[in-house]
C-alpha cells in the first residue's frame, strides 16, 4: 500500500449498499428525483429536508423502488399517516395504513410510531422513518427501541426537517439507525469531550471539514432546491411576519399585595405565575383575533389555555393528548380541508410532519420552553406551497419580557447555524446527486439504417 492508498483508507465515507433505481415518479421535481436516484444507490440514506420540500413524495418514490425488493415500512408521527396516504394518492402510489402486523399488505405500509412493538422488523425489505428527528433523544424509548428492531433491515431511509449542525447526539443516532457508524464511534473520531457534562462534545479543530464530508457521504441536507444547484422557482417561501401583543395582568407583588405594576418574571416559577395570571387576557386577545372569518391555529402550551380558548371562541376545536386518535386524525384532515376554522391543540400533539399551507394565520397563546417545538409548530403553515405571507402572533403578558425579540434572535442562529451546515455538504452532494444519477434513456433500434451514398464516399 503506498502513501495515497493510506491515505484513503483513512477517509470516512460511507459505502453505498443500494442499487440503482428504474425511472423515478415523473411527478416529482427533478431535485426530488435525483435525491430519491442517490438515495436508492446509497440504500441507507437520510434526507434532511427543510419543511415544505417535500418529503413526503420522496420517501413514497423511494419506497416505491425498494417494493421490488420486499414490503416497506413507514413510520410516522400521530396524525400524520392519513396525510402520507392522501399524498401518495397525488402520486398514483397506494399506501397501506397499519395498526398491526396482521393489517400488512405488499407494498407501501404505513403506522404510527406508538405501533411499531406490534410489527415484525425482519418481514420488511425497507423501513421509512417519517420526521426521525424522533431520534434526537440519546435515552429515548423510540431511539433505542428503533435502531435495535430494525438494524439487520437492508434498505434504510430518514427523513427529517433540517437538524441544528450543533445538535451533534441527533445526527449520532441518525447515523446508527442507518447502520453508517454507532453513535460512540462518531463522537470517538471526530469530537473531543469538555469537561464533565457528558452532552458537551466539541467538534476537533482539524476534523470540521472531514466531518461534514463524512455526513455528506450518507445525508442529503437542503434548505432550499438552489443549494444543490437547482432552480428555486415555487420554493420561494412568503414573508413571515411575528407580531408580539402584550397584555396586563394583575399579580401578587413580593409583599403579597394586588400589584397592576408589572416585576418581570425571572425564574421559570415566576413565568408559570405571569402565565397563569394573565391568561383570562391572553385567551380574550386570541379571541379577537379570530373574528376575522379567516382560518386560525392556537397553540397551547397548558390545558387551561386550551380549554378557555375552545369555550371562547365559537366552533373552535381543541385537540388535547388525552383525545382519541380517531379524534386527533378526524381533527387535522378536517383543518387541512378547511372544514374547521379554529383549531386549538399543543406543538407536541400538531407540532410535527402535518401540512397546513391551507392557513396563514397562528397565535402562541402559551410558550413552551422549546424553541424546537415553536420553530416546528410555526413551520406548519410556513413552508414550501404556502402562497400567503404567515401571521403569527406571540400572546404573553407584560412580565415575561421581550419573548418575541428572543424568538427572532434563536431563529436567526438557527439559520446561520444551518447555513453552515449546507455550505459543508453542498459542493461534494452536487457533484454526486447531479453529477452521477442522471437517467439516461437506452436506444434501441428496430429497423435497419440506410445509409446515403455520399455517406459512404472518401474524400
Amino acid at each position: 500500500m503506498d502513501y495515497n492508498e493510506f491515505l484513503q483508507s483513512k477517509r470516512f465515507i460511507s459505502q453505498s449498499t443500494g442499487f440503482t433505481p428504474d425511472s423515478i415518479n415523473p411527478m416529482l421535481f427533478d431535485f426530488q428525483r435525483d435525491i430519491d436516484r442517490w438515495a436508492c444507490k446509497k440504500g441507507k440514506a437520510g434526507i434532511f429536508a427543510q419543511c415544505g420540500l417535500g418529503k413526503t413524495p420522496m420517501q413514497l418514490a423511494w419506497g416505491e423502488q425498494v417494493c421490488k425488493y420486499g414490503d416497506v415500512l413507514i413510520a410516522a408521527p400521530l396524525a400524520v399517516s392519513r396525510q402520507t396516504i392522501r399524498e401518495g394518492q397525488k402520486f398514483n402510489i397506494p399506501v397501506n395504513l397499519c395498526r398491526t402486523h396482521g393489517d400488512v399488505k405488499p407494498g407501501i405500509n404505513i403506522t404510527n410510531y406508538e405501533m411499531l412493538e406490534h410489527f415484525d422488523a425482519g418481514k420488511f425489505a425497507g423501513i421509512i422513518l417519517d420526521e426521525s428527528s424522533i431520534l434526537k433523544s440519546y435515552d429515548s424509548k423510540y431511539r433505542n427501541t428503533i435502531i435495535s428492531m430494525f438494524r439487520d433491515t437492508p434498505y434504510k431511509l430518514s427523513c427529517t426537517a433540517t437538524p441544528a449542525p450543533n445538535d451533534f447526539m441527533e445526527l449520532g443516532n441518525q447515523c446508527e439507525f442507518l447502520n453508517v457508524m454507532s453513535r460512540t464511534e462518531m463522537l470517538a473520531t471526530f469530537f473531543v469531550h469538555d469537561g464533565g457534562d457528558t452532552s458537551k462534545w466539541r467538534l476537533k479543530g482539524h476534523a470540521e471539514d472531514k466531518f461534514w464530508e463524512w455526513v455528506a457521504s450518507w445525508a442529503v441536507v437542503i434548505q432550499r432546491p438552489s443549494d444543490l444547484g437547482y432552480s428555486d422557482g415555487k420554493f420561494i417561501l412568503p414573508p413571515l411576519n411575528i407580531q408580539e401583543i402584550i397584555v396586563d395582568s394583575p399579580h401578587k407583588s413580593q409583599h403579597g399585595q394586588l400589584s397592576f405594576v408589572p416585576e418581570l418574571a425571572l425564574t421559570l416559577q415566576e413565568r408559570r405565575e405571569a402565565r397563569r395570571d394573565s391568561l383570562e387576557n391572553r385567551v380574550a386577545a386570541a379571541a379577537e383575533l379570530t373574528k376575522n372569518g379567516e382560518q386560525w391555529l392556537l397553540w397551547c402550551d397548558l390545558n387551561a389555555e386550551s380549554d378557555a380558548l375552545a369555550k371562547a371562541i365559537p366552533g373552535a376545536v381543541e385537540v388535547k393528548g388525552s383525545d382519541s386518535q380517531e379524534h386527533k386524525e378526524s381533527a387535522a384532515i378536517g383543518f387541512a380541508n378547511g372544514d374547521i376554522r379554529v383549531l386549538v391543540s399543543k406543538p407536541s400533539i400538531f407540532g410535527f410532519g402535518l401540512n397546513w399551507q391551507s392557513c396563514h394565520n397562528m397565535a402562541f397563546v402559551g410558550l413552551s420552553d422549546s424553541y424546537e417545538q415553536i420553530y416546528q409548530a410555526m413551520r406548519r403553515c410556513w413552508r414550501f406551497g404556502q402562497i400567503y405571507p404567515v401571521n403569527v402572533y406571540i400572546i404573553t403578558s407584560r412580565r415575561e419580557g421581550a419573548v418575541k425579540a428572543n424568538i427572532e434572535r434563536k431563529e436567526a442562529d438557527s439559520e446561520r447555524m444551518i447555513g453552515e451546515m449546507v455550505r459543508y455538504t453542498k459542493d461534494i452532494l452536487t457533484k454526486e446527486i447531479r453529477g452521477t444519477v442522471r437517467e439516461t434513456t437506452d436506444y434501441n433500434p428496430t429497423e435497419e439504417m440506410i445509409l446515403p451514398e455520399w455517406l459512404g464516399v472518401v474524400a
